[in-house]
């Protein structure tokens, strides 16, 4: 998805993602990207946990007030 977002770039529209592997983040070199080190298909962190799941939410929504 990290490729999609140059093109909505180019459109004018921001983007932003969590990334859980970082290797692919760094090669693909989105505009904005959070990586996080969670457990694959947990991008938010560990079930039942609303409010550490929306600190990562906002941390990666903040990443759009970058230019």
């Amino acid at each position: 998805m990290g490729a999609l977002a140059y093109f909505f770039e180019e459109e004018g529209i921001a983007t932003t993602q969590i990334s859980l592997i970082r290797l692919h983040t760094e090669i693909i070199r989105p505009p904005r990207a959070l990586w996080v080190s969670f457990e694959m298909g947990r991008p938010l962190g560990v079930p039942n946990d609303p409010g550490f799941q929306r600190r990562v939410l906002v941390a990666a929504l903040k990443l759009l007030e970058a230019p």
